[in-house]
């Protein structure tokens, strides 16, 4: 599989837009003069910053998906989402929609371009907090929506992680400490899960983003404005789950140094149980959210260690060097060994 990077495709995105004439963009004229320039590359996608007197937008192309579908309907899953949120405010507006993959066999979305800085750890886990309170009480109807539904919360994480780990676990390049405590890791999830009984007998069900670490958040500290911006893989399912995800090692030591302290989360939960309305959730949201924690820990590790053995394969599309030391990092025994082993050997959360 060749490697593909958001520079060396910028010839194609440029390309898209002179051949693609009546693109449902405001104040976009097709027939005049613009520039298109890398904005940022992840996993799954490149987005290009494109520019044109007063109009600037960003062009997304999508080249894989983490919920298991066709390009085209990965697509339309994240393009649908920002359709659905775009009311609140909290998320970029989307323009229009290209999964026909014809003249790039990617899936396209055109939407709005917010300008600002990623989330700092250090000052923005309340702002981060109060955001995700406000998308996770958009009223929609439960059965009038396109999300993918949480059904079995823990289940569902813990076998996405079977799957992700599989790779690591069958494969000639893991190390043979590590693979025999994943496996340990594995088997204790798989008895702990059944406690997802707690949000079976209490639903509190809700857009939630699953992705919710620093990049994907944009501040802009002049106009005092957060968004979230990243919407590829979202669920409908329990608020916990971003939470959770947002305050996990795994998720603030991705991209940071950071690790999140008691008094840290603290301010954090706070701040999202005071921006509330709805009193059961505020009185039943850390417990919700505590339950959460390992399973999101062994998510990042899981999907860590299948992407250790695809980049060393050479298999994985999007190339990212930072990516790789941080892959690295979480394949150690003695890191992973830290987050893990209280509830082991504790066999509680």
């Amino acid at each position: 599989m060749p490697d593909l990077s958001i520079h060396s495709f910028l010839p194609e995105a440029k390309a898209y837009l002179y051949e693609n004439k009546f693109l449902d963009v405001p104040n976009w004229d097709p027939n005049e003069k613009f520039s298109v320039e890398a904005l940022g590359q992840g996993e799954y996608n490149m987005n290009f910053l494109v520019k044109q007197g007063q109009s600037t937008w960003v062009l997304r192309v999508n080249t894989g998906s983490q919920i298991g579908v066709s390009l085209p309907e990965q697509i339309a899953y994240e393009f649908n989402t920002l359709k659905l949120l775009s009311p609140s405010g909290v998320a970029p507006i989307p323009y229009f929609l290209d999964n026909s993959l014809k003249f790039l066999p990617y899936g396209i979305l055109g939407m709005s371009y917010i300008r600002g800085e990623k989330l700092d750890y250090n000052r923005d886990n309340e702002k981060a907090a109060r955001l995700m309170a406000r998308y996770h009480q958009i009223g929609v109807p439960e059965g009038e929506n396109h999300l993918i539904r949480e059904e079995l919360p823990l289940t569902l994480t813990y076998q996405r992680c079977l799957r992700m780990m599989a790779v690591y676990l069958e494969s000639d390049l893991a190390n043979p400490n590590f693979r025999d405590y994943l496996i340990e890791v594995r088997d204790w999830a798989g008895e702990a899960r059944h406690r997802e009984i707690y949000y079976q007998q209490d639903p509190w069900n809700c857009i939630i983003n699953t992705e919710v670490n620093n990049s994907n958040w944009i501040l802009d500290r002049e106009a005092d404005t957060i968004h979230l911006v990243d919407w590829e893989k979202p669920l409908w399912g329990d608020p916990s789950q971003d939470l959770s995800h947002f305050r996990v090692p795994t998720t603030t030591l991705w991209k940071t140094d950071y690790r999140m302290s008691q008094s840290d989360k603290t301010l954090m939960m706070d701040a999202y149980k005071k921006s509330i309305a709805d009193p059961h959730l505020r009185d039943t949201i850390e417990a919700r959210t505590r339950l959460r924690d390992p399973f999101n820990c062994l998510r990042g590790v899981s999907w860590c260690a299948m992407a250790w053995v695809q980049y060393q394969r050479g298999d994985h599309l999007l190339k990212n060097p930072d990516t790789y030391r941080k892959l690295s990092m979480y394949v150690d025994i003695d890191f992973v060994r830290g987050l893990f082993d209280p509830f082991i050997k504790e066999n509680t959360f």
